[in-house]
């Protein structure tokens, strides 16, 4: 499962890229604001950072709008994905985009209908959010396994995106449920590496090395 970082903060992305392990970014209007830099400035800035497909969302909500909205985001990067909310505008928005060879990332996915109409319009990633569904009481997991099942059936090519990744926990159901990608804020991804016994295990290794052979 390739790993995403959720955030628009370039600090994070940084720390997230030296580590090797990132290989993408999304972003969404409410992050890029709290940054306070324009969207361009701020996107440009993140893909001289993260070599993977990065995430960039319009924020019209009409079908030509959103268009013409995502051509320009397109430009700004060769590893810009234009993403699109998922209402009708934004899937002709997308099956226009991506006739045009520019890729999209539909967002805000709550139910695997709305996934099946996604693939059909050709989207490069769809992005189902797991914590939101699960704040509802629901079990959001179920909805990735849902849309893997359904797009292994008729051989969509359309990547999984799982969204609002927030534990660890999260992460690991995703990759087992087979999703493609998995998007998750830094502390969740840093949060990644801890283990107590990781931790323990380490301390006496040091230990026991410094009991045989001190500081030569």
């Amino acid at each position: 499962m390739k790993i995403f970082l959720d955030t628009a903060n370039l600090d994070e992305l940084r720390k997230g890229a030296s580590w090797g392990i990132v290989d993408g970014v999304t972003t969404n209007p409410s992050l890029i604001a709290k940054e306070g830099k324009p969207i361009e400035e701020q996107v440009r800035a993140i893909c001289d950072i993260v070599d993977g497909d990065i995430s960039a969302e319009v924020v019209a909500t009409e079908f030509k709008a959103m268009v013409e909205e995502g051509r320009k985001l397109s430009k700004i990067h060769k590893n810009i994905i234009v993403k699109l909310p998922l209402i009708r505008d934004g899937v002709q928005a997308c099956k226009a985009l991506e006739s045009e060879g520019i890729r999209t990332n539909v967002t805000l996915c709550f139910q695997a209908g709305q996934a099946l109409l996604t693939a059909k319009a050709g989207a490069y990633i769809i992005s189902p959010f797991v914590g939101r569904i699960d704040d509802m009481g629901y079990e959001g997991m179920t909805l990735i396994q849902d849309i893997v099942q359904i797009y292994k059936n008729y051989g969509f090519k359309t990547q999984i995106l799982a969204a609002s990744l927030r534990t660890t926990n999260h992460v690991i159901a995703a990759a087992k449920a087979g999703a493609h990608i998995g998007t998750l804020p830094f502390k969740t991804l840093d949060g990644l590496f801890n283990h107590p016994l990781t931790d323990k295990g380490l301390e006496q290794f040091l230990k026991d090395h410094a009991k045989a052979f001190g500081n030569k």
